[in-house]
């Protein structure tokens, strides 16, 4: 996979990548497998369950925590990624003003719930099970899940 690197001070060399909230990551779609992932992003830096045994891989690179849901046979249904290359609807959100950036996304993304957590705020906007997380008001994590065709399915878009 090619990315394009670039570098800022304090963040060192990141990647940039496009999220696409229902799909993935740029090649990284929801519903792959772990064989999958690995065939394009090779091994995991580290890997292990979590409570409910979804099995969790961490990519220092690309900084992102993959989660493979257990009860699905392991299909990847969830991404968080706190990389500085990160781009929503073509433009960079990690270090950005949440304002700016909520703004910014308007066209494709209105309605958000806010949940505050301490010093942590959670931005949500279920119909693309998204979430923006802010810390003293600037973005540093996205959130992304797959999500529900109907009450018993999920809409898997790797086949």
């Amino acid at each position: 996979m090619d990315y394009c690197l670039g570098n800022i001070a304090n963040f060192g060399v990141y990647l940039f990548m496009e999220a696409k909230p229902k799909f993935g990551i740029d090649q990284l779609l929801f519903g792959m497998k772990p064989g999958d992932v690995e065939a394009l992003f090779g091994k995991p830096d580290r890997q292990f369950k979590d409570d409910e045994q979804n099995v969790i891989y961490l990519y220092n690179k690309q900084q992102w925590r993959l989660t493979f849901y257990e009860d699905e046979d392991l299909r990847l249904g969830y991404v968080i990624s706190s990389n500085p290359g990160l781009e929503l609807s073509g433009g960079a959100v990690i270090g950005k003003p949440i304002d700016s950036v909520k703004q910014g996304l308007e066209k494709h993304y209105k309605i958000w719930e806010v949940e505050d957590f301490d010093m942590t705020q959670n931005h949500f906007n279920e119909p693309n099970w998204l979430i923006l997380q802010s810390e003293f008001g600037l973005v540093t994590k996205v959130e992304m899940g797959v999500v529900a065709k109907n009450l018993d399915d999920f809409d898997w878009k790797f086949k």
